[in-house]
């Protein structure tokens, strides 16, 4: 496949890292946050470490094979097993869903936030607006330019908070690389919040549709993996100081809106209602890329979904909404979706790896092995993570 003209392809690689970065700067990414900010203390610095370099393995894995396949993830399954491709369109479609919910729910925290309206209200007017945005004829361009909106407007305004908290730098700095316990249940529920589940394969999916694929473009697929990463993290770094600087002065959060307290403590009133409008905006933008990736792993197994992709993707909003107003309990819905998009990433990265190293899906390309020998460990850390986190995720719902 040529190579676009530079400057038409910086827009796109820009507007999949900051899709993929928004997918996982979510209220799920902005709960967690706050929630294991306040039981971890500094410690959490260890864990956000942690999980971004398990993260970057994942991603870089998974956006090369998909990128110089030219192959969507349940394409590249298929053509490594017959048939496999729809058992991980199942999985990644559920966890998609599971973390949409969340998403739902985080927009529902901030509606209350901003207006007090209760979570049925605010749920209803975030998913009848992405919908909306699924209605346009250019949703993708809208997409594109809606993330990276929302994106910047929230570095901005978390980075402003966490100058304004004065947090323990060094305190935190040190507990990075000296943590005073293992937190594998906060791990876990990073890693999947930051690239499980159905987020990791959000850019490269929006690569393919927009025409950048090859090995000829293996460069921009690295750089468009590598500023969602950064993204990703910069806003997690920002955040974990900014509750940091609330908690460790003795400031209990509040279990029903976690973020939303630490900001209120933080700057007052005005922060109070900010941060509800950030919070609103990562859910929406969350909710719009978490039914644009789950739909496109359906969408090339028959034309019935195919040919209509923006009325499933409005579907698959509308059932979101619908269960999480009926279940209810947003702030745990947001921790447990990270959980089990992390349970769903060693699935779907190990399948990634093994398609590495076929032919028939990668050409000539030759995947590095240190890549592959890095993807193999984070398949087996996750593995075992996952399996270790299952008792704590059952206390947490219970």
């Amino acid at each position: 496949m040529a190579k676009k003209p530079r400057s038409k392809n910086y827009s796109v690689l820009l507007g999949a890292a900051f899709l993929m970065a928004t997918s996982a700067i979510g209220p799920g990414f902005l709960t967690q946050s706050a929630v294991f900010t306040e039981q971890l203390g500094a410690t959490f610095g260890f864990v956000i470490l942690t999980s971004v370099i398990l993260s970057l393995i994942a991603q870089l894995n998974v956006w090369r094979v998909i990128g110089v396949s030219g192959l969507r993830g349940q394409d590249i399954a298929n053509k490594v097993f017959p048939g496999l491709g729809y058992f991980v369109a199942f999985l990644v479609a559920l966890g998609g869903l599971a973390f949409n919910i969340g998403n739902v729910g985080g927009a529902a925290l901030g509606m209350e936030v901003l207006f007090g309206f209760d979570h049925t209200i605010g749920a209803a007017i975030a998913a009848i607006i992405a919908i909306v945005i699924f209605l346009s004829k250019e949703a993708g361009k809208a997409m594109d330019t809606l993330t990276k909106i929302l994106g910047g407007a929230m570095i901005l305004l978390v980075g402003y908070v966490a100058v304004t908290t004065n947090p323990p730098v060094g305190e935190a700095v040190a507990r990075t690389f000296v943590p005073d316990q293992l937190p594998m249940l906060a791990i876990i529920t990073l890693v999947g919040g930051t690239v499980g589940g159905y987020i990791t394969f959000s850019g490269g999916h929006r690569l393919i549709d927009a025409g950048i694929s090859g090995e000829e473009n293996l460069d921009e697929i690295n750089r468009s993996a590598y500023m969602g990463m950064g993204i990703a993290t910069i806003v997690r770094i920002l955040l974990f100081l900014a509750v940091l600087g609330v908690v460790s002065k003795g400031f209990a959060l509040d279990p029903g809106n976690p973020p939303a307290s630490a900001f209120q403590e933080a700057a007052g009133t005005i922060g109070y209602k900010l941060f509800g409008m950030v919070i609103f905006a990562a859910a929406l933008s969350s909710i719009v890329g978490a039914a644009y990736t789950s739909v496109s792993f359906l969408k090339t197994f028959t034309p019935a979904i195919g040919d209509h992709v923006n009325k499933w993707i409005i579907g698959f909003i509308a059932v979101s909404t619908i269960i999480l107003i009926t279940i209810g309990r947003p702030a745990t819905l947001l921790v447990i979706a990270g959980s089990l998009n992390g349970l769903i990433l060693p699935v779907t990265l190990g399948i990634m790896l093994v398609a590495s190293t076929k032919k028939e899906i990668i050409g000539d390309y030759k995947h590095p092995k240190w890549l592959f020998a890095l993807g193999i460990l984070v398949v087996l850390i996750t593995a075992y993570l996952g399996v270790m986190s299952l008792s704590g995720l059952a206390a947490l719902w219970g």
